[in-house]
């Protein structure tokens, strides 16, 4: 009787303590669903382990679930020696919840690598969540590697998976290893999928072939919200940004589809690269109805936008609005100011950054090019050393075009020598720096290095070709590489190289054959091709081309000062003083004014203007 008394109370126990447990199981739980993880782990701390319950695997995952959504990656150290003592870190579940907590939140990718590697049964979502990984820290090619991995271990992509792979092949630029991968999706049966077929889709507008993708979005019977976004982002991408508008009115207007951030932050983007003022008002106004105020991402589209229209004031109250600032906002308000000339006030906001990317350091740099300020350019160069070290060739060729049109013309060749790497920019940076600093024979001489290296030229290299060759007055080869533009290279002469041609031929005299080149030009209409021939009347001192090319200069723009202070100079230098006289009298008469010339001063490391 006793025995069996004692049989009984043990049972009653035994059930009680497995009810405890279930009941803080429950908690547990509730409390990762309310985001209280702190309030979970000590429930956790103060429970048995040795009890079942506890050691089920939901639990472990639920709560690294939460941790990656508080972003507490201390606490989900915590929850892995947890894990550790329990004997279920061979659960694929919780293996798979660890995985991804330290791909989200680890700051040394080479520790999860170490948990994947650990992992005793890697399924399918182990290795989609570590491609995902490699492709989240910049190490695509990585992800390729581990995808190629899979077969050999009899692991089945899904179309997670697949389109990882794709991303990384669009992230790389692989087009023909994306297509390969866009047979396997057909063949597979995952061309349904909107996840795979956006990821296609952006595949294709990365790298220029939009037009595969939008057949391939044509295709799709029914496409969602994330498949338009797609498509009006390829178009984007590609520059096709009319496209990519029509699209967008297209979703909403016929297919009743509601844009989310993404699609209006391409949406405005297009605006603004397209400069259409009034579509960039009215997609600003669908954000606000819309709700996405305070989205970084669409509001710092939104300051871009408005920059590149030319509104910079609209652009800085948007910035200023903004309850969340990043370095992508900061630097599309600087780069609206900087495109309007307001260098000025680049650097000053520049210097009120807390964040600063590489993308600002290049638009402050070009600002400190437009003002010559060479001693804040030095400031800005060793603020760049120091915080992000250097080999980044947007930012060194901006150093090589601030130092050349500083005057320190061989100090930006030695950076240029010194890069790994140059692109189109770095070259025309080089050769314009030789060019105005009176060095044309090595212009040209790098001119030659950068045709001979199979760099392309474009119309900026041509100007400053073109202006090495008036400089040094070398009519052939100006006349010859003026001529190879078309020839050679398909490229239409703009104002800018006719300007240069103008100016070589009128230095050498040769006033009447500049005068058949305007003629013959496209853009003979503009007032700039005429001054600069008047400008080279004074030079040679010939008066009757100079009358004749001034009348022409009034008749385009009569309010111009320069074709009445050009002539009067041609006529004092030839000794006609009351020819002189009396085009100043007909300025004044006519209310035109001589416009006030300006000044740059760096004095004390600071800029200041003097009007002439």
């Amino acid at each position: 009787m006793k025995l069996f008394f004692k049989r009984h109370c043990s049972s009653l126990t035994t059930l009680k303590t497995l009810q405890n447990s279930s009941a803080e199981v429950a908690q547990i739980l509730n409390y990762c669903k309310s985001g209280a993880l702190c309030d979970a782990i000590c429930l956790l701390n103060s429970t048995d382990l040795s009890t079942a319950f506890i050691k089920k695997p939901v639990v472990y995952a639920s709560l690294l679930q939460t941790c990656i959504k508080v972003f507490s990656f201390s606490q989900g150290l915590q929850i892995h020696s947890h894990v550790i003592k329990s004997g279920l870190e061979n659960d694929p579940f919780i293996g798979n919840s660890l995985l991804s907590m330290y791909i989200k939140l680890g700051p040394d990718f080479d520790e999860t690598q170490k948990v994947f590697n650990g992992h005793f049964i890697k399924d399918v979502i182990s290795w989609t969540s570590m491609i995902s990984g490699y492709i989240k820290i910049g190490k695509s090619k990585n992800a390729l590697e581990l995808f190629c991995e899979m077969p050999g271990l009899d692991v089945e992509p899904n179309g997670f998976t697949l389109s990882a792979a794709i991303k990384a092949c669009s992230e790389l630029g692989f087009i023909r290893l994306g297509k390969c991968f866009h047979g396997m999706v057909i063949k597979r049966g995952f061309i349904s999928s909107h996840v795979i077929s956006s990821s296609l889709i952006d595949l294709y507008g990365r790298n220029c072939e939009s037009e595969d993708g939008r057949q391939l979005f044509d295709e799709l019977p029914e496409p969602d919200a994330i498949c338009w976004t797609s498509v009006i982002s390829a178009f984007t991408k590609s520059d096709l940004y009319a496209k990519a508008l029509g699209f967008f009115y297209l979703m909403q207007r016929e297919h009743g589809l509601v844009a989310d951030g993404f699609t209006f932050g391409t949406v405005l983007t297009a605006c603004g690269n397209l400069g259409r003022l009034k579509q960039g008002k009215e997609a600003h106004a669908k954000v606000i109805t819309s709700g996405l105020c305070g989205n970084v991402v669409v509001e710092s589209s939104i300051v871009d936008m408005y920059g590149k229209c030319g509104l910079v004031d609209e652009s800085y109250r948007v910035f200023d609005k903004m309850l969340k600032k990043n370095s992508v906002s900061s630097s599309a308000l600087l780069q609206g100011y900087c495109q309007t000339g307001d260098f000025e006030s680049v650097i000053r906001i520049f210097r009120e950054m807390e964040e600063i990317d590489l993308f600002s350091f290049g638009i402050v740099l070009r600002a400190c090019a437009g003002l010559a300020a060479l001693r804040l350019g030095k400031e800005v160069h060793c603020q760049y050393i120091r915080r992000s070290g250097c080999k980044d060739v947007i930012i060194e060729s901006a150093l090589v075009d601030l130092y050349a049109k500083c005057g320190c013309v061989d100090f930006a060749h030695q950076i240029f020598l010194q890069m790994p790497v140059r692109n189109l920019i770095t070259w025309n940076s080089m050769i314009s720096g030789f060019a105005q600093n009176g060095r044309g024979e090595e212009a040209l001489r790098i001119f030659d290095d950068m045709t001979k290296g199979g760099t392309k030229p474009d119309h900026v290299s041509f100007i400053g070709v073109l202006s090495a060759c008036s400089h040094m007055g070398l009519i052939d080869r100006g006349r010859k590489h003026f001529a190879s533009m078309t020839k050679e290279y398909r490229i239409k002469p703009k104002i800018e190289h006719y300007n240069c041609m103008v100016d070589l031929l009128g230095r050498a005299g040769l006033l009447e054959e500049a005068e058949t080149l305007i003629e013959n030009a496209d853009c003979r209409h503009d007032s700039s091709l005429w001054e600069v021939l008047l400008g080279a009347c004074t030079t040679c001192r010939n008066a009757h081309v100079a009358e004749r090319v001034a009348k022409k200069i009034m008749e385009l723009e009569p309010d111009c000062h320069l074709s009445y202070v050009l002539l009067d100079n041609v006529y004092r230098a030839v000794g006609r003083w009351n020819d002189a006289f009396k085009i100043r009298t007909l300025m004044k008469y006519s209310g035109v004014k001589k416009m006030p010339g300006k000044s740059w001063i760096e004095a004390n490391s600071k800029l200041n203007h003097d009007l002439d």
